[in-house]
Protein backbone atom coordinates (compact mmCIF):
# COMPACT_ATOMS: atom_id res chain seq x y z
CA UNK A 1 0.00 0.00 0.00
CA UNK A 2 1.44 3.38 -1.00
CA UNK A 3 2.46 5.91 1.66
CA UNK A 4 0.15 8.62 0.29
CA UNK A 5 -2.84 6.33 0.61
CA UNK A 6 -1.88 5.41 4.15
CA UNK A 7 -1.72 9.09 5.11
CA UNK A 8 -5.20 9.49 3.65
CA UNK A 9 -6.55 6.61 5.71
CA UNK A 10 -5.08 8.00 8.92
CA UNK A 11 -6.37 11.50 8.26
CA UNK A 12 -9.89 10.45 7.33
CA UNK A 13 -10.74 7.81 9.85
CA UNK A 14 -7.93 7.70 12.37
CA UNK A 15 -8.15 3.93 12.18
CA UNK A 16 -5.57 2.18 14.29
CA UNK A 17 -4.62 -0.17 11.47
CA UNK A 18 -3.78 2.77 9.24
CA UNK A 19 -1.77 4.38 12.02
CA UNK A 20 0.23 1.24 12.67
CA UNK A 21 0.89 0.68 8.97
CA UNK A 22 1.97 4.27 8.52
CA UNK A 23 4.20 4.10 11.59
CA UNK A 24 6.05 1.20 9.99
CA UNK A 25 6.02 2.48 6.43
CA UNK A 26 9.41 4.22 6.35
CA UNK A 27 11.46 1.07 6.85
CA UNK A 28 8.98 -1.70 7.64
CA UNK A 29 9.87 -1.82 11.31
CA UNK A 30 8.86 -0.52 14.73
CA UNK A 31 6.06 1.85 15.55
CA UNK A 32 6.80 5.57 15.78
CA UNK A 33 6.83 7.16 19.25
CA UNK A 34 7.18 10.87 19.92
CA UNK A 35 8.97 11.47 23.24
CA UNK A 36 8.36 15.21 23.48
CA UNK A 37 5.09 17.00 22.77
CA UNK A 38 2.95 19.48 24.69
CA UNK A 39 -0.81 19.89 25.13
CA UNK A 40 -2.64 23.09 26.04
CA UNK A 41 -6.26 23.06 27.21
CA UNK A 42 -8.84 25.59 26.08
CA UNK A 43 -8.80 28.48 28.53
CA UNK A 44 -10.77 27.56 31.65
CA UNK A 45 -10.67 27.95 35.41
CA UNK A 46 -10.04 24.21 35.70
CA UNK A 47 -6.56 24.58 34.23
CA UNK A 48 -5.21 27.94 35.43
CA UNK A 49 -2.19 29.31 33.65
CA UNK A 50 0.83 30.04 35.80
CA UNK A 51 3.86 30.02 33.49
CA UNK A 52 7.39 29.86 34.79
CA UNK A 53 8.77 33.37 34.48
CA UNK A 54 5.30 34.93 34.77
CA UNK A 55 4.66 35.19 31.02
CA UNK A 56 3.12 32.51 28.85
CA UNK A 57 5.16 31.36 25.86
CA UNK A 58 4.13 32.73 22.49
CA UNK A 59 3.48 29.29 21.00
CA UNK A 60 1.10 28.29 23.82
CA UNK A 61 -1.02 31.34 23.01
CA UNK A 62 -0.84 31.40 19.21
CA UNK A 63 -0.87 27.70 18.25
CA UNK A 64 -2.09 25.63 21.22
CA UNK A 65 -3.05 22.01 20.66
CA UNK A 66 -5.32 20.22 23.13
CA UNK A 67 -5.43 16.48 23.77
CA UNK A 68 -8.00 15.64 21.04
CA UNK A 69 -6.05 17.82 18.63
CA UNK A 70 -2.86 15.98 19.53
CA UNK A 71 -4.46 12.63 18.80
CA UNK A 72 -5.72 13.93 15.44
CA UNK A 73 -2.21 15.14 14.61
CA UNK A 74 -0.75 11.79 15.64
CA UNK A 75 -3.22 9.92 13.48
CA UNK A 76 -2.43 12.10 10.48
CA UNK A 77 1.34 11.76 10.95
CA UNK A 78 1.39 8.07 11.81
CA UNK A 79 2.63 8.49 15.38
CA UNK A 80 1.38 5.61 17.50
CA UNK A 81 2.12 6.99 20.97
CA UNK A 82 3.34 10.23 22.53
CA UNK A 83 5.08 11.27 25.72
CA UNK A 84 3.29 14.42 26.85
CA UNK A 85 5.77 16.73 28.56
CA UNK A 86 4.42 19.32 30.96
CA UNK A 87 4.17 22.75 29.31
CA UNK A 88 5.99 24.71 32.01
CA UNK A 89 5.82 27.93 30.00
CA UNK A 90 2.04 27.78 30.28
CA UNK A 91 1.12 25.90 33.46
CA UNK A 92 4.30 26.03 35.52
CA UNK A 93 4.27 23.06 37.88
CA UNK A 94 0.51 22.40 37.79
CA UNK A 95 0.43 19.16 35.80
CA UNK A 96 -3.35 18.71 35.95
CA UNK A 97 -4.10 18.93 32.24
CA UNK A 98 -1.45 16.40 31.24
CA UNK A 99 -2.69 14.11 34.02
CA UNK A 100 -6.25 14.32 32.70
CA UNK A 101 -5.13 13.80 29.09
CA UNK A 102 -3.19 10.67 30.00
CA UNK A 103 -6.06 9.32 32.10
CA UNK A 104 -8.48 9.85 29.22
CA UNK A 105 -6.21 8.30 26.56
CA UNK A 106 -3.84 5.81 28.21
CA UNK A 107 -3.50 3.91 24.95
CA UNK A 108 -1.93 6.95 23.24
CA UNK A 109 -0.23 9.02 25.94
CA UNK A 110 2.10 8.80 28.90
CA UNK A 111 3.04 11.88 30.91
CA UNK A 112 6.14 13.66 32.22
CA UNK A 113 5.52 16.08 35.08
CA UNK A 114 7.36 19.11 36.40
CA UNK A 115 7.91 20.13 40.02
CA UNK A 116 9.71 22.95 41.80
CA UNK A 117 12.74 20.93 42.80
CA UNK A 118 13.90 23.53 45.34
CA UNK A 119 10.65 23.58 47.32
CA UNK A 120 10.88 21.92 50.76
CA UNK A 121 8.10 19.46 49.88
CA UNK A 122 9.25 18.77 46.32
CA UNK A 123 9.80 15.02 46.82
CA UNK A 124 6.32 14.67 48.31
CA UNK A 125 4.81 16.63 45.44
CA UNK A 126 6.62 14.43 42.93
CA UNK A 127 5.23 11.30 44.56
CA UNK A 128 1.74 12.81 44.34
CA UNK A 129 2.08 13.26 40.60
CA UNK A 130 3.55 9.79 40.17
CA UNK A 131 0.53 8.41 42.03
CA UNK A 132 -1.58 10.36 39.50
CA UNK A 133 -0.08 8.33 36.67
CA UNK A 134 3.03 10.19 35.56
CA UNK A 135 6.04 8.17 34.43
CA UNK A 136 8.74 10.82 34.21
CA UNK A 137 10.02 14.11 35.61
CA UNK A 138 11.23 17.23 33.83
CA UNK A 139 13.47 19.84 35.44
CA UNK A 140 13.18 23.20 33.70
CA UNK A 141 16.17 25.56 33.93
CA UNK A 142 15.94 27.66 30.79
CA UNK A 143 13.21 28.72 28.40
CA UNK A 144 11.58 31.52 26.44
CA UNK A 145 9.71 32.86 29.47
CA UNK A 146 12.69 32.85 31.84
CA UNK A 147 15.26 35.57 32.36
CA UNK A 148 18.57 33.96 31.43
CA UNK A 149 19.59 30.46 32.40
CA UNK A 150 18.96 29.22 35.92
CA UNK A 151 21.37 26.32 35.68
CA UNK A 152 22.15 26.43 39.40
CA UNK A 153 18.83 24.66 39.92
CA UNK A 154 20.46 21.45 38.75
CA UNK A 155 23.14 21.02 41.39
CA UNK A 156 21.53 22.87 44.27
CA UNK A 157 21.58 20.38 47.20
CA UNK A 158 18.01 21.40 48.05
CA UNK A 159 16.94 19.56 44.90
CA UNK A 160 18.70 16.30 45.70
CA UNK A 161 15.71 14.77 47.58
CA UNK A 162 13.74 14.99 44.32
CA UNK A 163 16.56 13.25 42.47
CA UNK A 164 16.59 10.54 45.13
CA UNK A 165 12.81 10.12 44.86
CA UNK A 166 12.92 9.90 41.06
CA UNK A 167 15.80 7.44 41.17
CA UNK A 168 13.99 5.26 43.71
CA UNK A 169 10.81 5.38 41.61
CA UNK A 170 12.74 4.31 38.52
CA UNK A 171 11.50 7.18 36.36
CA UNK A 172 13.59 9.10 33.81
CA UNK A 173 14.52 12.72 34.50
CA UNK A 174 14.40 15.09 31.52
CA UNK A 175 16.56 18.20 31.73
CA UNK A 176 15.67 21.39 29.88
CA UNK A 177 19.08 23.08 29.81
CA UNK A 178 21.94 24.18 27.59
CA UNK A 179 25.44 22.84 26.99
CA UNK A 180 26.76 25.16 29.71
CA UNK A 181 25.34 22.72 32.27
CA UNK A 182 27.02 19.60 30.90
CA UNK A 183 29.57 19.49 33.78
CA UNK A 184 26.64 19.54 36.21
CA UNK A 185 25.00 16.69 34.29
CA UNK A 186 28.17 14.63 34.63
CA UNK A 187 28.19 15.23 38.38
CA UNK A 188 24.51 14.33 38.75
CA UNK A 189 24.84 11.19 36.63
CA UNK A 190 27.57 9.96 38.96
CA UNK A 191 25.87 11.06 42.18
CA UNK A 192 22.63 9.33 41.13
CA UNK A 193 23.87 6.37 39.06
CA UNK A 194 20.47 4.64 38.91
CA UNK A 195 18.74 7.75 37.57
CA UNK A 196 18.24 7.81 33.82
CA UNK A 197 18.85 11.37 32.66
CA UNK A 198 17.50 12.58 29.31
CA UNK A 199 18.95 15.76 27.83
CA UNK A 200 16.19 17.62 26.02
CA UNK A 201 17.30 18.94 22.62
CA UNK A 202 20.67 17.17 23.09
CA UNK A 203 21.48 20.06 25.51
CA UNK A 204 21.64 22.39 22.48
CA UNK A 205 25.33 21.98 21.55
CA UNK A 206 27.13 24.32 19.15
CA UNK A 207 27.72 22.31 15.98
CA UNK A 208 28.71 25.04 13.52
CA UNK A 209 32.39 24.03 13.47
CA UNK A 210 31.48 20.75 11.83
CA UNK A 211 33.27 17.39 12.15
CA UNK A 212 34.73 16.33 14.50
CA UNK A 213 32.58 18.84 16.45
CA UNK A 214 35.23 20.02 18.87
CA UNK A 215 32.87 22.67 20.24
CA UNK A 216 30.65 19.84 21.46
CA UNK A 217 33.47 18.23 23.46
CA UNK A 218 31.43 18.46 26.66
CA UNK A 219 28.70 16.42 25.00
CA UNK A 220 31.03 13.67 23.83
CA UNK A 221 32.51 13.49 27.34
CA UNK A 222 29.18 12.07 28.54
CA UNK A 223 29.64 8.90 26.47
CA UNK A 224 31.16 7.09 29.46
CA UNK A 225 28.05 7.74 31.56
CA UNK A 226 25.59 5.08 30.43
CA UNK A 227 22.68 6.57 32.37
CA UNK A 228 22.63 9.73 30.24
CA UNK A 229 20.29 9.75 27.22
CA UNK A 230 19.71 12.27 24.45
CA UNK A 231 16.53 13.61 22.88
CA UNK A 232 16.79 14.95 19.33
CA UNK A 233 14.38 17.70 18.29
CA UNK A 234 13.98 20.36 15.58
CA UNK A 235 16.47 22.52 17.52
CA UNK A 236 19.14 19.95 16.75
CA UNK A 237 18.09 19.45 13.15
CA UNK A 238 18.59 23.16 12.55
CA UNK A 239 21.97 23.15 14.31
CA UNK A 240 23.10 20.03 12.42
CA UNK A 241 22.61 21.87 9.14
CA UNK A 242 24.37 25.11 10.13
CA UNK A 243 27.89 26.16 9.21
CA UNK A 244 30.07 23.13 8.50
CA UNK A 245 27.72 20.73 10.26
CA UNK A 246 25.72 18.04 8.51
CA UNK A 247 23.03 15.81 9.95
CA UNK A 248 24.77 12.69 8.70
CA UNK A 249 28.08 13.54 10.35
CA UNK A 250 26.66 14.78 13.66
CA UNK A 251 24.10 12.06 14.26
CA UNK A 252 26.52 9.49 12.89
CA UNK A 253 29.05 10.48 15.51
CA UNK A 254 26.35 10.64 18.19
CA UNK A 255 25.42 7.02 17.48
CA UNK A 256 29.09 6.03 17.47
CA UNK A 257 29.70 7.73 20.83
CA UNK A 258 26.49 6.90 22.68
CA UNK A 259 24.78 4.14 20.74
CA UNK A 260 21.35 4.54 19.17
CA UNK A 261 19.81 2.96 22.26
CA UNK A 262 20.53 6.20 24.14
CA UNK A 263 18.96 8.49 21.54
CA UNK A 264 15.26 9.22 20.96
CA UNK A 265 13.18 11.58 18.83
CA UNK A 266 10.96 14.32 20.19
CA UNK A 267 8.91 16.57 17.91
CA UNK A 268 8.47 19.47 20.37
CA UNK A 269 5.06 19.90 18.73
CA UNK A 270 3.39 22.41 18.80
CA UNK A 271 6.17 24.56 20.33
CA UNK A 272 8.10 23.81 17.15
CA UNK A 273 6.44 25.32 14.10
CA UNK A 274 4.84 23.05 11.53
CA UNK A 275 2.47 20.12 11.60
CA UNK A 276 3.42 16.95 13.44
CA UNK A 277 3.61 15.17 10.10
CA UNK A 278 6.07 17.78 8.82
CA UNK A 279 8.17 17.53 11.98
CA UNK A 280 8.32 13.75 11.67
CA UNK A 281 9.39 14.00 8.04
CA UNK A 282 12.11 16.46 9.09
CA UNK A 283 13.36 13.99 11.68
CA UNK A 284 13.33 11.10 9.22
CA UNK A 285 15.39 13.17 6.78
CA UNK A 286 17.96 14.07 9.42
CA UNK A 287 18.36 10.47 10.57
CA UNK A 288 18.27 9.00 7.06
CA UNK A 289 21.97 8.10 7.07
CA UNK A 290 21.53 5.79 10.06
CA UNK A 291 20.90 2.10 9.61
CA UNK A 292 17.33 0.84 9.82
CA UNK A 293 18.14 -0.78 13.16
CA UNK A 294 19.48 2.47 14.59
CA UNK A 295 16.42 4.34 13.34
CA UNK A 296 14.23 1.79 15.11
CA UNK A 297 15.90 2.77 18.38
CA UNK A 298 15.61 6.50 17.73
CA UNK A 299 11.96 6.43 16.71
CA UNK A 300 10.62 3.80 19.11
CA UNK A 301 12.82 1.34 20.99
CA UNK A 302 14.70 3.86 23.13
CA UNK A 303 11.37 5.40 24.15
CA UNK A 304 10.03 1.97 25.08
CA UNK A 305 13.09 1.29 27.20
CA UNK A 306 12.77 4.62 29.03
CA UNK A 307 8.99 4.54 29.43
CA UNK A 308 7.80 0.92 29.70
CA UNK A 309 4.23 2.16 30.14
CA UNK A 310 4.24 2.86 26.40
CA UNK A 311 4.11 -0.90 25.83
CA UNK A 312 0.60 -1.10 27.28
Amino acid sequence: MRLAHLYSLAAVGGKRRAIENLSRSSHNSAMTIDTHAHVIAPVSARYPRAPIGGRASDWSQTRPVDAPGMIAAMDAAGVAKTVLVQASTCYGHDNSYVADAVAAHPDRFVGVCSVDTLAPDAATVLRHWLDSGFVGLRIFTTGSTMAGQQLEILDDPRGFPVWEAAQDAGIPICLQMTAKALPQVAMLAQRFPRARIILDHFARPDLADGPPYARAAGLWALARLSNVYFKASPHNFAAANTGKATAASFFGRAVKEFGASRICWGSNFPAAEGSLAELLRLARENFAALSAEDQDWVFAKTALSLYPALKA
